[in-house]
C-alpha cells in the first residue's frame, strides 16, 4: 500500500475552495481494505476525486480471506482485472456448514476460485492508484461527523493531524469500525456465542482434514504449496468470551491437541486469530453523507468466503450510484436504493450464515440435522437454491417494470454480434464507464439523446439461447444488472428507467 499518493495536503477538490491547513475531496474513504480499494476505483472510474485513508502504515501479510465466488469473478472481469488476478485454482466443490456442495451454477466462472487476499487488495490497490485515487496510510480516523453539506473528519498521522472535508464519507474500516463507533449508528445483532480458533502454521506435518467433526470438536487442516499448514479447530462446548487480543498459538496448540490428540506445539506460527458467529447489521446502510459498506455494515462468521464477497459486491452497487450523484447527474434518491438493495441481500447472507454457524459448530445435538440437509442438497433445486445464494449469482434486485425474467437479475454471459462484427461479450460491453441499452432483437429501440453521456446503445444479436424471455432491448446499469426490459419498439417505461438510475435527461445544447 503506497502512502502519500496524488492530491497534496491542503489542495482543494476540483472546484472547491480549499484552506491550507484541510485537505477536501469529494468522497472519503475509510478503509483500504479490498472493499475500501474497490468502491475507491469504482468512484475515480466515475470521475470522482477520492481520498483514502488507511490505519495501517504497511500491506497486511494475513490472508484471512481466500476465497471468491462466481459474482465476483464476473466483476473484475466486468472491470478488465482478470489477468492481473492470474490463473487461481478453481474448485466446484464448496460446502454449506461444512457439508459439501456443488457450487456449479451458469457463470463464465462457476465454483469458487482460491485467492489469497494479499492478492486480491494488491490488484485493487493498483487498479485505485492507476485511476488516481489519494490513498494515505499510517492515518487514524479519531473525528467525523457531518457539517452542513460536507463531511468533516480528522485522521492522525506521523505528520500530525490530516484534517479532511468531503460531501460523502464511506466507511470501510471492518467490523470493529472507527466510523460506526463515532457515529453511534444503531447495529443490532448478537456477539459471538462460539468461535473458531485459526492459525498458519510452519514446520508441522498432520494429515489434511475437511470439517473433519470428532469426539470432542471440530477440525480443519490443509497444507499449501509453499509447505505451511492452516489449521481450524473449534471444542465443541466452548463459549466465545469477549476478547481483548487475538488468540495465542498456545491456545490454538492446545486446543487442537484437546480435540485431535496432535502436538502441534513445535511448529512456527506466522499468524494466528479467531472468529467467532457474531451477527450484526446496521439498521440502514446511509446515514445522510455519511454510509457504510462491507464488514463495517455487516458483521458475520467469514463461513466459505462469503464476507468479502459480500463487501466487494456492496463496493460495486454503491460505487456508480454515489459517482452519479456526486456529479450532480443523479438526485440523492438514487443512494437510497443502495441501502434497499444491499440490506436485503446481507440480511439474506447474514440468515444463511447462521445456519451454516449451527451445522458446523454445533455438537452432537445437531447431527440429526446435518444428516437432513445432506439429503436435502442431494435434490438439484435445493442444491441449485443454495449454490446462487452463496454464489451471489441469485441475486435479484426489486427494480420496477413489467415482470420478467431478467428484470433486477445480472445480465447473463452472452456475445453481441451484428453483421459479422462481434461487438463483445457482456462483460467487455460493461468496461465502457455508464450504462449500456442493448437492442437484442432489432427492435430500433436506442437511448434518447438527453441521455447519452451516461448510457451507451449496442445493438445486435445475443448467442442463441443464452438469455431467457427475448428480451428485445435491455437496459443495463454500470453493475450488470438488468433495470428495464422492452419487447417492442416504443420503448415504453425507457425514459423512466433512464430517469431513475441515470437521473434526468440532460438539455438539449442551445
Amino acid at each position: 500500500m503506497a502512502p502519500d499518493f496524488g492530491t497534496g495536503a491542503g489542495e482543494p477538490a476540483p472546484g472547491g475552495a480549499g484552506r491550507p491547513d484541510r485537505l477536501d475531496t469529494e468522497v472519503l474513504v475509510v478503509g483500504a481494505g479490498p472493499v475500501g480499494l474497490m468502491l475507491a476505483a469504482e468512484l475515480a472510474r466515475g470521475g470522482v476525486d477520492v481520498v483514502v485513508v488507511e490505519q495501517r502504515k504497511a500491506p497486511s501479510t494475513e490472508s484471512r480471506a481466500s476465497t471468491l465466488h462466481a459474482r465476483t469473478m464476473e466483476i473484475l472481469d466486468a472491470r478488465d482485472l482478470l489477468p492481473d488476478v492470474g490463473t487461481p485454482p478453481n474448485e466446484p466443490n464448496g460446502h454449506f456448514g461444512g457439508l459439501p456442495l456443488d457450487l456449479t451454477l451458469p457463470s463464465t466462472h462457476p465454483g469458487q476460485w482460491k485467492v489469497p487476499q494479499t492478492k486480491t487488495e494488491a490488484v485493487l490497490e493498483e487498479w485505485a492508484i492507476s485511476r488516481g485515487v489519494d490513498i494515505r496510510c499510517g492515518h487514524e480516523l479519531v473525528a467525523a461527523g457531518e457539517v452542513g453539506e460536507y463531511v468533516e473528519a480528522e485522521a492522525v498521522g506521523r505528520d500530525g493531524v490530516l484534517r479532511l472535508r468531503a460531501r460523502y464519507l464511506v466507511a470501510c474500516d471492518g467490523e470493529d469500525s472507527t466510523v460506526r463507533r463515532l457515529t453511534g449508528v444503531d447495529f443490532p445483532g448478537h456477539d459471538a456465542g462460539r468461535e473458531l480458533l485459526r492459525a498458519d502454521v510452519d514446520g508441522i506435518d498432520i494429515p489434511n482434514r475437511r470439517f473433519q467433526r470428532l469426539e470432542r470438536g471440530l477440525a480443519i487442516a490443509w497444507r499449501n504449496d509453499k509447505g505451511v499448514t492452516r489449521v481450524m479447530v473449534h471444542e465443541f462446548g466452548g463459549a466465545a468470551g469477549p476478547r481483548t487480543a487475538d488468540a495465542s498459538f498456545e491456545e490454538v496448540a492446545t486446543v487442537w491437541k484437546r480435540v485431535t490428540g496432535e502436538d502441534i506445539s513445535g511448529g512456527t506460527p506466522l499468524w494466528v486469530n479467531s472468529f467467532g458467529d457474531a451477527s450484526r447489521q446496521l439498521a440502514s446502510y446511509r446515514h445522510g453523507r455519511v454510509l457504510f459498506a462491507g464488514d463495517a455494515a455487516h458483521r458475520q462468521m467469514p463461513v466459505g468466503g462469503q464476507a468479502l464477497n459480500l463487501g466487494l459486491q456492496d463496493a460495486f452497487n454503491l460505487g456508480w450510484k454515489l459517482a452519479l450523484t456526486v456529479r450532480g447527474q443523479a438526485s440523492e434518491a438514487l443512494l437510497d436504493t443502495y441501502h434497499e438493495e444491499r440490506h436485503e441481500v446481507g440480511r439474506r447472507v447474514l440468515a444463511n450464515i447462521q445456519a451454516q454457524a449451527l451445522l458446523l459448530l454445533g455438537g452432537p445435538e445437531v447431527e440429526p440435522l446435518r444428516t437432513l440437509v445432506v439429503e436435502l442438497t442431494g435434490l438439484e433445486d435445493v442444491r441449485a437454491h443454495l449454490a446462487g445464494m452463496i454464489s451471489a449469482l441469485d441475486v435479484r434486485y426489486p427494480v420496477p417494470g413489467p415482470a420478467h425474467p431478467l428484470l433486477g437479475a445480472r445480465l447473463p454471459h452472452t456475445v453481441v454480434r451484428s453483421g459479422g462484427r462481434d461487438h463483445g461479450s457482456t462483460a467487455e460491453l460493461l468496461r465502457a464507464r455508464g450504462g449500456l441499452l442493448l437492442d437484442l432483437g432489432g427492435t430500433g429501440v436506442r437511448v434518447p439523446a438527453g441521455w447519452a453521456d451516461r448510457v451507451t446503445t449496442v445493438a445486435g444479436d445475443p448467442e442463441p439461447g443464452s438469455l431467457p424471455g427475448e428480451p428485445g432491448a435491455v437496459l443495463v446499469r454500470p453493475d450488470g444488472h438488468v433495470a428495464w426490459v422492452g419487447r417492442s419498439g416504443d420503448g415504453a417505461g425507457l425514459a423512466e428507467a433512464l430517469d431513475r438510475w441515470f437521473g434526468p435527461a440532460r438539455p438539449p445544447a442551445p
